[in-house]
């Protein structure tokens, strides 16, 4: 007869993205019952549709000293990288005034530091569910190119390099020369350059976010369409969650890595977060006409292209409008736009609009914490850009949090008590 003491933890997830995948596969490799509920298809969500960099020299965060100072600029420029619909400014400004109050050194030095430690392991977390999914072939590790038209442009930048080098980052600058040398595709418009090493993309993340849903299925791992409406509470901790199609799901352990609806669901259980939505689009061009060895990131621009197995991905941009709104796919347009500029036989016929929500914290460091309330409940989300770079170190993290093992960093800086 099983005694307690053998009885599998029923670990319930609610979200099908690359961290709640990364989570459910890792909880599985510790001998969890585990069950996922997620509203769409499994693995259909953000994560597919993204740019697939696996960003380990991402370590400085977008709040910096200054930053402020750009953003009227950014507003005003049709083809600038920041857009805010004007009706949810209201709704806007709380995280708004929280993102401001870090654009400060005190608060950069310490993000900065805390994501170096939190990325350091972010490929070989990767390398068992890679390896046990048969992905590795998606995985490449070329490093990337961050490209300047200027020396003004470049030198704006400087304490972000400075910051990224401060923090372990390996990084080589580049003249115009060794940049075209890099990338013959590149016009006379990408004038100098800085390479890091530490940076890698999956050829289609939606290849990833697919294999890793069906590594989760054949290792047994459940899964459940419908949205969750509410929680059950006994003994002061949740024990099951009801559907909106009126499903009941009981658990011992319960995960939110929702994405951006994930603070709506965590409010519901007392533990309230500053979380946004930043709308990020791409036009995927299935012959685009410009070959690219790896992933270039257009630095004074905010964009980036990624040459995948299905052509090449133009993609960037930061829009505030809320979870519901409607994309504005002109978005797509402005980027291949500026895209043009730096790739000169760029074909920008036939491609592929698409429009993500990043969910996005006021300090750019994503929420990976118990909840205040319950012993019983963890959180997973808010990693916005970084969404597929930090997605198995998340899922490693969480799975050492509920087995009650030591991680590989400190959490306090994750905490999502952090702007109590």
């Amino acid at each position: 007869m099983a005694t307690a003491k053998d009885k599998k933890k029923r670990v319930l997830i609610i979200g099908s993205g690359i961290v709640g995948l990364c989570s459910a596969n890792y909880l599985l490799r510790d001998g969890c019952d585990v069950t996922i509920v997620e509203r769409d298809p499994l693995g259909d969500g953000t994560s597919c549709g993204n740019a697939g960099a696996i960003a380990a020299a991402e370590v400085a965060p977008y709040p910096l000293p200054g930053l402020w100072k750009s953003v009227p600029g950014w507003l005003m420029d049709p083809l600038g990288p920041l857009s805010l619909r004007l009706s949810y400014l209201p709704q806007f400004l709380p995280w708004l005034y929280l993102f401001l109050k870090s654009c400060n050194q005190t608060k950069a030095e310490a993000s900065a530091k805390a994501m170096s430690s939190y990325l350091g392991s972010a490929f070989d977390d990767y390398k068992p569910l890679l390896g046990s999914a048969g992905l590795e072939g998606l995985l490449k590790k070329e490093g990337t190119i961050f490209v300047y038209k200027s020396d003004k442009g470049l030198a704006l930048d400087n304490y972000f390099w400075d910051l990224t080098r401060r923090n372990g980052v390996t990084l080589q600058s580049l003249n115009q020369k060794e940049i075209h040398e890099r990338e013959p595709a590149l016009g006379p418009q990408a004038y100098a350059g800085v390479y890091t090493p530490d940076w890698g993309h999956f050829a289609n993340p939606g290849d990833l976010v697919h294999g890793l849903a069906r590594l989760f299925q054949e290792n047994r791992g459940n899964h459940l369409q419908g949205e969750v409406e509410s929680f059950e509470i006994k003994d002061n901790k949740p024990v099951s969650v009801r559907t909106r199609d009126g499903q009941r799901i009981e658990f011992d352990q319960l995960i939110i890595a929702a994405g951006a609806w994930s603070a709506r669901l965590s409010a519901k259980l007392g533990d309230k977060f500053p979380l946004d939505t930043e709308r990020g689009y791409n036009t995927t061009l299935p012959n685009p006409d410009a070959e690219l060895n790896n992933m270039v990131v257009f630095a004074e621009d905010k964009f980036v292209a990624t040459p995948m197995n299905i052509g090449l991905r133009v993609g960037g941009a930061v829009e505030f409008a809320g979870i519901e709104a409607e994309p504005n796919y002109a978005r797509c347009d402005t980027l291949l736009q500026l895209a043009k500029g730096y790739l000169p036989t760029l074909n920008g016929e036939g491609g592929t609009r698409w429009m993500g929500r990043r969910p996005s914290t006021p300090d750019s460091l994503p929420v990976i914490s118990p909840s205040r309330h319950h012993d019983n409940v963890h959180y997973a989300f808010g990693h916005g850009h970084l969404g597929i770079t930090g997605g198995a170190v998340t899922g490693r993290t969480i799975a050492n949090m509920i087995a009650g093992r030591p991680g590989t960093f400190d959490p306090k800086p994750f905490h999502i008590n952090r702007f109590d």
